[in-house]
């Protein structure tokens, strides 16, 4: 069954984190189905998620505000994946992706009799990323493996970390529905769902999709819950209140610490042959700091 949007809805924005996981971990055929859905759309080929893996505490628990929510996975076939969705990423979050996603394949446990390296399975880990851009370029999908850029040959490896850019959806926005990658259809409707002016182009996307048309369905059914709507705005306001604290802390006792170490990733960065505007953005360095860093590493 398709919930479709009208004037009167009133949606709670899907990109907060506590949101997102409590939309597509409801013990609820639509919901379950909805990440499948996702998750395939992702990864680029069709899989059914059997499996929901507690590594957190579940969308009930408000005792711990402090934890980034991310739902831990597992396909038909075994395959580990991990999705996020990050409304104000930090600047460190590809290095925390490759981390995680270390984490998520070595996790696999071969050590049984008869098993050998063969026995690995694939691992995803997926971060939707709404405020931030992380990439240069203008595509707002990426799938990233294990790759030799001189010789331009690929390990072949088991592990895939991709990412969905919510920030790039402004150059699809015009797209004709019908030429969108199913990717680009579950970034518009993450991006523009609470916007009045594009209900229109979100409810032909919902018709379109079953996928997203299960998981604004299940969504209406939170934000329709008045119990369950506060319970997630009153979670997201002790979260952002923690991390408002924590954050004035840092700039009132370590100012000139972070500056020394956003100077030392800087440097590093150019080590690897970033550009000046990448290491910029990561380090909110200013321009003239940062070339005199670029000269001395010359």
């Amino acid at each position: 069954m398709k919930t479709l949007l009208n004037e009167n809805d009133d949606p709670i924005d899907i990109r907060y984190d506590n949101v997102f996981k409590a939309v597509f971990t409801k013990e609820i055929p639509a919901s379950q189905e909805a990440l499948s859905k996702l998750i395939s759309a992702l990864i680029g080929r069709t899989v059914s998620i059997i499996t929901l893996c507690v590594n957190e505490p579940p969308v009930t628990n408000l005792k711990d505000r402090k934890i980034r929510f991310d739902i831990s996975c597992k396909t038909e076939n075994d395959e580990r994946v991990n999705v996020e969705m990050s409304l104000d990423p930090k600047s460190y979050e590809p290095f925390r992706l490759e981390y995680y996603s270390g984490i998520l394949f070595t996790g696999q446990d071969i050590s049984g009799t008869g098993k050998d390296y063969d026995d690995l399975k694939r691992t995803y880990q997926i971060a939707i990323l709404a405020k931030e851009r992380f990439f240069e370029d203008e595509e707002l999908y990426h799938c990233f493996k294990y790759f030799d850029p001189v010789k331009k040959i690929s390990l072949g490896g088991k592990t895939r970390i991709i990412t969905l850019e919510l920030c790039k959806v402004k150059k699809i926005a015009d797209k004709p529905i019908k030429e969108m990658s199913a990717a680009e259809l579950w970034a518009y409707f993450f991006e523009y769902l609470t916007d009045r002016d594009k209900t229109g182009k979100i409810r032909e996307i919902v018709e379109k999709e079953g996928g997203i048309a299960m998981a604004n369905e299940v969504l209406k059914s939170i934000s329709k819950d008045e119990l369950e709507r506060v319970r997630l705005m009153s979670e997201l306001k002790n979260r952002l209140d923690y991390q408002s604290e924590r954050a004035y802390e840092r700039k009132a006792g370590r100012r000139e610490g972070r500056k020394e170490e956003r100077e030392e990733i800087a440097r590093n960065a150019f080590t690897e042959g970033s550009s000046i505007e990448y290491v910029h953005r990561i380090t909110k360095l200013d321009l003239e700091t940062l070339k005199n860093i670029e000269k001395q590493k010359n």
